[in-house]
């Protein structure tokens, strides 16, 4: 399958929640989102905007599920937020049971998705999140090297590849 990529920079929490806002405006029931990217990028922050894109109550707060590793929000669509960041290997997120939420009947949204790529749907739409310098070419599978001060420690650069059917 084919992916269709667009970039984005953006560079306060509020203008990459913005981006996430308008992302989750245009996500359907089914629809699963794969974060990845290093820790502290914004996947989290990402999500938020995503949250309040599908329609979450406005006082609800979306908060990383990193310990309890799944938070369930009602928005216009369930939404489905998992962190696979404390699990070790794939033996512990098979135990999960995620095709439940994978093929459920909302949104799910994976923090940590390339530890579980094999278990991902074709129609994953993936998301790639990196601090400053954007010559990461993940399409390819290969990456440039990323400088080691980035040009500002709140931009980010976000590929958003969503897949196309052929």
């Amino acid at each position: 399958m084919e992916n269709r990529n667009e970039t984005f920079k953006t560079e306060n929490p509020a203008e990459t929640q913005a981006l996430g806002e308008r992302l989750g405006k245009t996500l359907k029931q089914g629809d699963v989102i794969a974060l990845i990217g290093d820790l502290g990028t914004g996947k989290t922050c990402l999500t938020q905007g995503i949250a309040r894109g599908v329609g979450i109550a406005p006082g609800e707060v979306v908060n990383s599920p990193s310990y309890i590793l799944i938070n369930e929000y009602k928005g216009t669509l369930p939404i489905y937020h998992i962190d696979l960041y404390r699990l070790e290997n794939s033996e512990e997120i098979a135990e999960l049971g995620l095709s439940e939420y994978i093929e459920g009947d909302g949104i799910c949204i994976i923090e940590w998705a390339e530890r579980m790529t094999d278990a991902l749907p074709d129609t994953c739409i993936q998301i790639h999140i990196t601090l400053g310098d954007a010559n990461v070419s993940h399409g390819s599978k290969t990456r440039e090297p990323i400088s080691q001060i980035p040009e500002d420690e709140n931009i980010r650069h976000i590929e958003i590849q969503h897949p196309i059917s052929r």
